[in-house]
């Protein structure tokens, strides 16, 4: 019997360590969410050098703008990289998430496409334009749009403006109201389309070349680094954002989008 006992606290001490060595190999991964183009392209870029700090990296891909806020919200991983400060705020309020910003990386500029035209000025009176169909790129859209003089809206700080809020429309535009991830698809049988950088560049669409309206450098709208509040001051968390904000990445950025279509802000 004393045997027997001896034998199951070798055992008891023996699972304790390696759970303790497994939690804290646990503590050491971050796992973050990303849309594929470019956000997952810089995330990969860094992963060796979080692991010469003893970070493993790992990135889960997302095609669209609300699974990885909702994993991100229940835990199910550490951070994500794909939105904008405004859209992360309407989400929250939409959803009663708790999600805030760690740090900011780029600009990917909004712009007008279309695959009949190239020049604004051919766009004919009551073109059909298609918009993202979510509350703060929708808004980005219409207000780019009046940025081109193609429209007046209400109220130019209501970053949420719909069609609904159009004041003037001398062209009598038409709107269809479509999701983000989807618009390169439907480019083909609108007038235009404007459509998000990270859903643009893997259509091979370049803002520089191909945009109709392009959104300027200075836009609000810089792409994050997003985590749930608390977790901002996390030192994996700030090892990221460093990584992302290094000499290594703009150097990257300058080779793989030498005509602006990602605009570093740090």
């Amino acid at each position: 019997m004393k045997k027997l006992s001896l034998i199951l606290v070798v055992l008891l001490i023996s699972f304790a360590v390696f759970a303790g060595g497994s939690k804290e190999t646990s503590s050491n991964k971050i796992v973050v969410g990303a849309t594929p183009v470019p956000h997952a392209e810089m995330l990969n870029l860094v992963v060796d050098d979080l692991a010469e700090q003893g970070y493993t990296l790992e990135v889960r891909e997302f095609t669209d703008y609300v699974t990885p806020n909702t994993a991100l919200e229940d835990g199910e991983i550490d951070a994500n990289f794909f939105q904008h400060i405004p859209y992360m705020n309407s989400f929250n309020v939409e959803h009663g998430y708790h999600l805030v910003n760690a740090g900011g990386i780029h600009v990917e500029p909004l712009a007008l496409y279309s695959s009949k035209y190239t020049e604004l000025s051919q766009l004919p009176d009551g073109a059909t334009i298609a918009i993202p169909n979510d509350p703060t790129n929708e808004g980005r859209a219409l207000l780019l749009l009046q940025s081109a003089g193609l429209i007046t809206l209400k109220d130019s700080s209501n970053l949420e403006s719909t069609p609904m809020d159009i004041a003037s429309n001398p062209k009598n535009l038409k709107f269809q109201e479509i999701e983000a991830a989807s618009l390169p698809r439907v480019l083909a049988d609108v007038d235009g389309a404007v459509i998000n950088g990270n859903y643009a560049i893997p259509a091979g669409l370049n803002a520089a070349k191909d945009g109709l309206v392009v959104e300027g450098a200075d836009s609000p709208y810089v792409n994050i680094i997003t985590v749930k509040d608390g977790n901002q001051d996390n030192a994996a968390i700030k090892a990221l954002v460093k990584a992302l904000q290094s000499d290594e990445v703009k150097a990257w950025v300058a080779e793989t989008y030498p005509n602006g279509e990602v605009v570093l802000v740090f």
